[in-house]
């Protein structure tokens, strides 16, 4: 199980957390945990100079993304990255995430991700509370000497999410990090917003919320599925449902009905794009001469749009710019006068 540890420390007091990729969403997922965890924040958070965090610079000079800048704001918190060279300053990061792998990893073997975070916080709670001789007390008691100096956390934490648009593929499914959820079935082709939250994935249609399913760290290429997202058995999606382009095609010309019906069975799935494209040549071209062609088109069989587009020009060539013949030209007449 590959995994990015994440080490928050305040004081002595321990808190960490594993993660399979470490983005901005992780880091701010994690923090808000561990400030849930230590009941505040400080006035410093203290980091690497990680890409996540830094926009640009080192050390003092060290500039936060707009992300986490705001995300830092929320809490009442400023970042501050170590120098570079600061050996001090980089082992008072580094050391907790050291004692870590040499007291936790050994001889344990995890499930899955959920199962590692909950065996990484029993372990906290445990290793917190154990007496260490070198200080004379606990971490835990340690810590409650100095938690009156946290910051408070805000009356209303709001839940960390990242924000996707993803398209229903023709089996009903959204596909979000390799990993497909399912979502009813009536909605495919459609465009939903997508929210990836600390252990849920949430789908809205609009402000709707239409599907909601545990979110998947591992492994990858699988499918969630719930039963009720799936058509009752032996409905599937009904082969006589009528598309909105086609609802407006019989609306404003029932005479194409037949031609209409006839196209659907010739082209691929439910002929959307080709009733589209006929819809536009109702709307744009001279009704008479669409008719007409429609008509020569649908008993010679032809459903090539492109075909029946040079059809209707030919019927309108025939009908609107039609040259005098010149037994009928006015300037004969006058000569022979």
């Amino acid at each position: 199980m590959q995994s990015a540890s994440l080490v928050a420390c305040y004081s002595h007091l321990l808190f960490f957390q594993l993660y399979p990729r470490f983005r901005r969403f992780e880091c701010k997922v994690f923090l808000t945990e561990a400030f849930r965890y230590l009941g505040g924040t400080c006035a410093e958070c203290m980091v690497d100079n990680t890409h996540v965090i830094v926009l640009h610079g080192t050390g003092a000079n060290m500039v936060p993304t707009a992300e986490m800048a705001a995300f830092a704001e929320r809490f009442h918190f400023v970042w501050k990255a170590h120098e570079l060279g600061d050996a001090d300053r980089s082992g008072r990061v580094e050391a907790p995430m050291a004692f870590i792998e040499n007291n936790f990893y050994a001889g344990r073997s995890f499930a899955d991700f959920d199962d590692a975070n909950r065996q990484a916080r029993a372990w906290c709670d445990k290793v917190n509370a154990t007496f260490n001789r070198r200080w004379h007390a606990s971490r835990r008691e340690l810590f409650a000497v100095e938690q009156s100096h946290l910051r408070p956390l805000p009356l209303w934490i709001p839940p960390v999410y990242e924000l996707y648009q993803r398209t229903v593929d023709t089996e009903g499914f959204v596909n979000l990090h390799r990993v497909r959820y399912s979502v009813p079935y009536r909605l495919i082709g459609r465009e939903l917003e997508v929210r990836e939250l600390k252990d849920r994935v949430e789908m809205y249609d609009g402000p709707r919320q239409v599907a909601s399913h545990r979110r998947v760290l591992e492994p990858s290429d699988v499918r969630i599925s719930i039963p009720e997202h799936r058509p009752p058995r032996g409905e599937g999606r009904k082969a006589h449902a009528t598309s909105p382009y086609e609802q407006q095609l019989l609306q404003l010309e029932p005479r194409l009905g037949p031609y209409v019906a006839a196209l659907k069975s010739k082209v691929a799935g439910q002929g959307g794009a080709a009733l589209r494209r006929l819809l536009r040549m109702l709307r744009d071209d001279p009704r008479d001469p669409l008719l007409a062609a429609v008509a020569t088109a649908l008993e010679y069989g032809l459903f090539d749009l492109e075909r029946l587009e040079r059809l209707v020009l030919r019927h309108v060539g025939r009908e609107y710019f039609v040259l005098p013949s010149q037994e009928d030209d006015p300037e004969d007449d006058d000569e022979a006068e």
